[in-house]
């Protein structure tokens, strides 16, 4: 009768299972941290319309803070936040002509002793209080019965449109953080330009 074979383990087989269980373990975390959105800002959406004799912008906006511009603003650093607008008119041969240009601004800052944020339109001088982060950005990002144009100014032109983008304004930083501000790409969050037609 054949003598049977005894499998033992190999010297060093129990680690190796160890360290592959351990490593396979940690997919999903690993999965999970590239799966997380990547700081930007965005423009969800736009339109205009017509109302008394006045253009105005409906828009939404979206904000992902990298965690430098979060830190700074949880230390008291304010924020400004820039809506850009440019009202444009389509040319034959040319560059589309730039009509008018607006710029609405928010500021956004922190109070570490109410535990709120504060945000003021910088345009209108309007404060208001958010009990967290997200709130206060997502009424940043809710733009409602905006006036941009005199309808006189603007013309009627056929293809008029409007482009927009949000971005944060590094400029109106604390002079001391600007120079790593220029060269942190934590700092250079902004959208891309979004386009709408002018609606009457």
């Amino acid at each position: 009768m054949p003598k049977g074979r005894t499998n033992a383990p190999r010297p060093g087989m129990g680690a190796a299972l160890l360290l592959a269980g351990v490593a396979f373990s940690l997919l999903p975390i690993r999965f999970a941290y590239s799966a997380s959105p990547r700081p930007g800002f965005s423009v969800l959406s736009a339109n205009t319309y017509l109302d008394d004799a006045v253009y105005r912008l409906n828009a939404r906006l979206a904000f992902r803070l990298s965690a430098t511009a979060a830190e700074a603003l949880k230390n008291d650093v304010p924020l400004i936040i820039e809506l850009q607008i440019q009202l444009m008119r389509p040319r034959r041969w040319l560059w589309a002509e730039t009509v008018a240009r607006l710029r609405q601004r928010y500021q956004v800052r922190y109070h570490a002793l109410s535990r709120q944020y504060l945000v003021t339109n910088l345009n209108t001088g309007i404060r208001r209080i958010y009990p967290t982060r997200g709130m206060a950005f997502k009424a940043i990002g809710s733009i409602r019965n905006l006036p941009i144009l005199d309808e006189k100014l603007l013309g009627g032109g056929h293809g008029d449109f409007v482009r927009l983008r949000v971005r944060l304004d590094i400029e109106s930083l604390p002079l001391p953080l600007r120079p790593m501000a220029y060269l942190s790409s934590g700092w250079h969050l902004a959208s891309d330009w979004y386009t709408c037609p002018v609606h009457s």
